[in-house]
């Protein structure tokens, strides 16, 4: 298991007096806003996105029976789902994936608050998602699409051919692809007739959004701390997998 972490040295680093650190502060303060409206706009354009009408009688499986799309929202008008890659037979879901849903337990109960349910949605059956999901301790709601369409139609699961052929579907470009399954997230809005529309998805470095340690990370000195382009999540493990303390750390010594 690798835990190997880079070394902060004051070598090369600038170390200045109090004054000149809050005057190169407020300076990155200033970028920081310019960040923060461009966010904000960017949501207004996201939420002004043109929508599609779901046409496909897409059913899933879940703890409590079979439920349609519709049902999934549980009298909500918003619907968010996250793509999580774990397909038929697998013995464990994907590590990266597994990053993303640590976050959700805590953020679930606020997204009620603002009209919105959360469910992950697997290509795996019921059983294996639940298996799994047992392990990893998770309260939310996990379902199966096994035998449906959904995985397919909203881009992140692949056939054999497509991946043999390098010519794979995936954040609205056709690429290669190692996998059969990929990450994503996608919303719906359900309207008073009981229609469902698609609203939004994102994939790739899009689903940082679920990632809420990354944010954390991004202020620290040694910031994320990857150092494999090709793979930047090598580092990523199953929060069960972990080492109870990584190398280094001052508490490594305690039980």
């Amino acid at each position: 298991m690798n835990t190997a972490t880079a070394e902060i040295s004051t070598t090369h680093h600038p170390v200045v007096s109090t004054d000149r650190w809050l005057a190169e502060r407020k300076l990155l303060l200033a970028r920081e806003k310019e960040i923060t409206r461009l966010r904000d706009q960017l949501a207004r354009e996201r939420r002004a996105l043109p929508w599609v009408r779901i046409q496909k009688d897409y059913a899933f499986d879940t703890p409590e029976g079979r439920r349609t799309l519709a049902e999934l929202f549980e009298g909500r008008r918003q619907l968010l789902v996250q793509h999580f890659m774990l397909g038929p037979g697998w013995t464990e879901g994907c590590p990266s994936c597994s990053y993303m849903a640590d976050h959700l337990d805590g953020m679930q109960v606020h997204l009620m608050q603002r009209d919105v349910t959360l469910r992950v949605v697997s290509r795996a059956p019921l059983a294996e998602i639940e298996r799994f999901r047992a392990r990893m301790g998770w309260r939310f709601q996990w379902v199966s699409s096994h035998g449906s369409d959904f995985n397919r139609d909203f881009g992140v699961s692949f056939t054999q051919e497509e991946i043999a052929s390098g010519k794979v579907r995936y954040n609205y470009v056709t690429q290669a692809f190692p996998a059969e399954e990929a990450p994503g997230i996608s919303v719906f809005y359900k309207d008073d007739a009981d229609q469902v529309f698609h609203t939004y998805s994102t994939y790739g470095r899009g689903v940082e959004v679920m990632m809420g340690t990354y944010d954390l990370l991004d202020l620290t000195p040694k910031g994320r701390d990857e150092h494999n382009p090709g793979h930047t999540m090598d580092w990523v493990r199953h929060h069960d997998r972990y080492e109870t303390a990584a190398a280094g750390s001052c508490c490594a010594s305690h039980p």
